[in-house]
């Protein structure tokens, strides 16, 4: 079961993703379609390209970006020592700038299991 937090990220995300759509501009639509793509079965599983997409936000330090790929990552079914491997190769490239981004990854993380 998800918490507010989780609930509130995933509404105002969509909210606001449908107020960007309505402006029908043919760049931003195109780049959507091409994320949502990239992110489908392929050489690679969802699993993985979710961990890689994960690993990227933190060491971009993308708070948002973060929360969604933790989401996605819980839907392909990542255990807790999976994320912290994935959590431990976005430190090891990102550096100690990562350190603020991690905890509240941790702390969203730790939404999903309440």
């Amino acid at each position: 079961m998800t918490t507010d937090k989780i609930t509130e990220f995933n509404e105002y995300r969509s909210r606001m993703n449908e107020r960007i759509f309505e402006s029908d501009n043919l760049v931003i639509k195109r780049f959507f379609n091409l994320d949502t793509h990239a992110y489908t079965a392929g050489s690679l599983s969802i699993k993985t390209k979710e961990m890689i997409g994960l690993a990227c936000s933190m060491v971009l330090r993308c708070d948002d970006c973060i929360k969604y790929h933790i989401g996605k990552c819980k839907e392909e079914g990542l255990s807790k020592e999976e994320f912290f491997e994935v959590f431990s190769i976005a430190l090891l490239i990102g550096g100690s700038i990562v350190i603020p981004h991690l905890r509240r990854a941790v702390e969203y993380l730790e939404e999903f299991d309440q």
